[in-house]
């Protein structure tokens, strides 16, 4: 029997939660629980550095899973996950804890492309797409359930939020229970190919180039937005009720993805994803509760329909001796274009010029992306 039960699916999706919360978790309590690790002066750092790790550590991660496969290399990684996470508490200073969030992130930028190499072993052409849509939806669900759990356990006690990394150990033994070790490696080879037109025109390279700039757009405005609310007297609930709801639109979106791409095909998909980060930036600089809502449904509408599909797309074009390897580095440009972020309130002109920015930026890309469909067309007809 190569189909893989309904628990087993489960599994793989709740692993795919963790990705997000690596960082996230301890944001809503940032204050308290970088004070408590003496590390106050550059509380944000333990938020970004994760994603830093991950950059590292994602050639290392790709290698390992080519190696000794996924299935270990998952085990492994959710295990020093939760190890690695709840350990802090024992640190202080920041060498040691800095230190501890680096490594944690390249543990999760191993748990990140193992649990996609999982998926790929057990799912092909259309069920595959249909899955790592499901991933992106998983993905940005934990960061809805996450981060409410960290505020809610932050209200307690400045620890309590760190307790939630071992629910990594709580999947790592749902992997053991409901993922068998063999896969259908048959099936890899039999398995009818979903014909990608648009992936002709797209190297792995241009892939991971556009998953960098997607989330650039994407967590710009999850950084700027607590800021340039707060100076429209919005509270700290507002605040988090718009970015949940980002979240949710993303999940809605990302399930949608499958249907629109196999109408409009992966680039045109891909065009429509930053024309939404596009008209989100522009709603972001208007006054008004009504704008901020509708910017909200158009980033997550970004998300939704870019980086699930890029995933997809990377595992198409990976050769399975070498999928862990490209998996890993689209993880790294997922987490590059994360940590990029952290810089784009450096931008002279304050935030009003980084969503003005955001608009340009983003219309650079769609044009860019529109002309090589263009010329990738004309050549069809030739």
């Amino acid at each position: 029997m190569h189909q893989l039960k309904i628990i087993g699916s489960y599994t793989l999706l709740c692993i795919s939660c963790l990705t997000i919360m690596v960082g996230a978790l301890v944001a809503p309590g940032l204050i308290k629980i970088s004070s408590a690790l003496g590390v106050s002066d550059n509380a944000i750092l333990l938020v970004t550095l994760p994603a830093l790790g991950a950059i590292i550590f994602a050639p290392i991660a790709g290698k390992l899973i080519d190696r000794y496969g996924a299935y270990k290399s998952v085990i492994a990684g959710l295990f020093l996950y939760g190890f690695l996470g709840v350990s802090v508490y024992w640190l202080y200073g920041p060498m040691l804890v800095f230190t501890n969030r680096v490594l944690l992130g390249g543990v999760t930028a191993l748990v990140m492309a193992g649990s996609t190499v999982l998926i790929s072993q057990w799912y092909f052409a259309k069920a595959r797409l249909d899955m790592i849509a499901k991933q992106g939806m998983a993905i940005e669900l934990g960061g809805v359930i996450f981060l409410s759990l960290g505020g809610l356990f932050a209200s307690w006690h400045w620890a309590l939020p760190l307790s939630l990394y071992l629910v990594s150990w709580i999947f790592l033994v749902m992997l053991l229970l409901f993922i068998p070790k063999r896969h259908p490696n048959e099936l890899q080879t039999n398995a009818p190919k979903q014909a990608i037109l648009d992936n002709k025109t797209l190297s792995l390279n241009s892939i991971y180039a556009i998953a960098v700039l997607s989330m650039i757009a994407f967590f710009t405005s999850i950084i700027l937005l607590p800021i340039s609310m707060h100076e429209k007297n919005y509270n700290e609930e507002q605040v988090g009720f718009l970015l949940a709801f980002i979240s949710l639109i993303a999940v809605v979106t990302a399930n949608f993805m499958p249907k629109l791409t196999r109408i409009f095909r992966e680039k045109k998909v891909l065009v429509l994803a930053f024309i939404a980060y596009s008209a989100s930036f522009f709603c972001f600089l208007q006054q008004g509760a009504a704008l901020l809502v509708i910017g909200a449904v158009f980033s997550g509408i970004g998300f939704g329909l870019s980086v699930p599909l890029l995933n997809h797309m990377t595992v198409e074009l990976s050769d399975i001796k070498v999928r862990g390897r490209n998996l890993s580095f689209f993880t790294m440009a997922i987490f590059s274009g994360q940590f990029l972020t952290s810089f784009v309130e450096y931008i002279p002109g304050g935030i009003t010029n980084v969503f003005i920015s955001g608009v340009i930026f983003c219309l650079l890309v769609v044009m860019t992306l529109s002309a090589s469909l263009i010329g990738f067309q004309q050549k069809q007809r030739q």
